[in-house]
């Protein structure tokens, strides 16, 4: 078992928000590690969250904590367990007397991530209570990055690409939300894939922070 440096949530309260650029490295990871539990161990993780990231000293990005793992029953739908935090679900796991739902709830979650990576804010703080929090996620519209504090005072620190690619994870119909496949072509991840970002050095920049 590899060794791994930090959480993402631990690591964001001192670097206090990602830069796009890193953001779409840990984005792109987190995509092919899904991408792989769907495909070549037929599972769903149901609990993606800067927690259950973890990143070590030579930058690498792994996704971890299977514990509510979901095995699919046809490659795309697991069967109901309303485990998972409840800032993280997607609205069908939340709002919906359906037994199952799939792949596009860890699509979703990973949106929400995004967010809280990239602002340092997660979009649904603040609430006092579950029962109020749920509500907020079935009820409302789904969060956007544009409508960040962080966005409204700098709408140029992040690109139309970053905030297409969040808006399409966040949909609110999970059939409207990307498969993995569609997401690894989307143009914000294209682009990551072809910069050179050296996330071991910036790792290391940040924890002379702490």
């Amino acid at each position: 078992m590899e060794l791994m440096s930090m959480c993402l949530d631990k690591l964001l309260k001192v670097a206090q928000r990602f830069p796009e650029c890193i953001v779409g490295q840990i984005t792109t990871c987190v995509l092919l590690a899904l991408n792989y539990l769907k495909e070549s161990e037929k599972i769903m993780h149901r609990d993606v969250k800067p927690s259950n990231i973890l990143i070590d000293n030579s930058g690498s990005i792994k996704l971890c904590d299977f514990g509510i793992a979901g095995q699919l029953i046809d490659s795309r739908r697991a069967l109901t367990n309303t485990k998972g935090c409840v800032a993280y679900l997607a609205p069908e796991r939340v709002g919906s007397s359906e037994s199952e739902y799939g792949i596009r709830a860890d699509v979703w979650s990973l949106g929400i991530t995004l967010i809280e990576l990239a602002t340092g804010c997660h979009p649904y703080e603040g609430y006092k209570t579950d029962f109020e929090l749920l509500a907020k996620i079935n009820n409302d519209p789904p969060p956007r990055l544009e409508q960040s504090k962080l966005f409204s005072t700098n709408p140029e620190l992040f690109s139309k690409n970053f905030c297409a690619f969040v808006a399409k994870c966040l949909m609110k119909r999970p059939l409207d939300r990307p498969s993995y496949d569609e997401l690894l072509d989307d143009p914000f991840i294209t682009a990551s894939k072809s910069q050179k970002v050296d996330v071991a050095a910036w790792f290391a920049e940040v924890r002379l922070q702490h």
